[in-house]
């Protein structure tokens, strides 16, 4: 699980589409960056205070997307997807060109964007990555709604239950496992809504772009898209891809354990929001120590087995 140095794309990637919520068109170009630089997005419709920072400390109105905002007031919402497949494929540094407020929805998951960045190819650099290590338990409730992290030994698990009144999707529950899991699934999980909260959420402003093309759509015991779901926890799977894109924008991958029922983009920024604001909550630590400390355990392991 753990790698040692810092990772960017070896080439250019260029993405079309349109916004989910603002339904322009959108044109987004993904460069290589150099060490340290981390996720940076750049507003190119924009002359000048146009560099956003991927950083829970720049998130404004999570509502059914993540928006993050400079000083200076320029902002790219429904980053997630993207920032997911960043922390799935080991992507540490990289500029995002953008021309519009609004990253493209594309199927609704990562698929497209995880593709693209294989068939480019991802490089190791010269500066050793590092990790944030939890050291306390840390929970953020609001009503029914809850998160948590704690300490987990190199590793992360996400723990992610959803409840609706739906009789389709109901409870469901998943737990993912960065060191033994597949992404697959995760992935390839799309956005969903139920067919009765759509005329709601356009009031809002909201899903100008959305369709059956970009997003699941559930009415009642119904899929309304022709071919129903790409794997049968897709529900939950999509919620833990927008974590893990959420979670993305610690500036570093965590070594912990989160828990949550019916959580989203604001209950995950809380959660970020509290845990660093305490520095006792957390320790920066190289992906040698973490590996040492794996090696240290398996030839622990190894000795007991023998002695036994």
């Amino acid at each position: 699980m753990f790698k040692n140095y810092q990772k960017t794309i070896n080439d250019r990637i260029t993405f079309k589409g349109i916004g989910l919520h603002n339904g322009q068109p959108v044109n987004l170009v993904v460069k290589p960056a150099k060490e340290n630089f981390g996720i940076k997005f750049c507003r190119v419709d924009i002359e000048k205070d146009n560099l956003i920072d991927a950083n829970y400390q720049n998130v404004v109105e999570p509502v059914l997307c993540t928006k993050i905002k400079n000083k200076q007031g320029a902002t790219v919402s429904t980053v997630e997807h993207l920032m997911a497949a960043f922390f799935g494929e080991g992507i540490d540094n990289a500029l995002v060109e953008i021309d519009s407020p609004e990253v493209p929805i594309l199927d609704g998951s990562a698929n497209e964007f995880v593709e693209e960045i294989r068939k480019v190819g991802v490089k190791s650099q010269r500066e050793k990555r590092k990790f944030i290590k939890v050291l306390n338990k840390i929970e953020v409730k609001d009503g029914k709604k809850y998160i948590s992290i704690e300490p987990l030994d190199n590793d992360l698990i996400v723990d992610f239950e959803i409840i609706y009144d739906n009789p389709l999707i109901r409870k469901r529950r998943q737990e993912f496992k960065l060191s033994n899991s597949d992404l697959a699934n995760i992935y390839c999980s799309r956005t969903f809504c139920l067919y009765e909260d759509i005329d709601f959420i356009k009031s809002q402003g909201l899903a100008k772009g959305g369709s059956l093309d970009n997003a699941v759509v559930v009415k009642g015991s119904e899929i309304l898209n022709e071919d129903g779901l790409r794997n049968r926890h897709e529900f939950v799977n999509h919620k833990i891809l927008d974590c893990l894109g959420d979670l993305m924008l610690s500036g570093y991958r965590l070594s912990g354990h989160i828990k949550t029922s019916q959580g989203g983009h604001a209950l995950t920024n809380k959660l970020l929001v509290k845990f660093f604001s305490n520095s006792s909550n957390w320790t920066l630590v190289s992906g040698d120590t973490l590996e040492k400390k794996n090696q240290g355990k398996e030839t622990l392991k190894k000795s007991v087995s023998v002695s036994i």
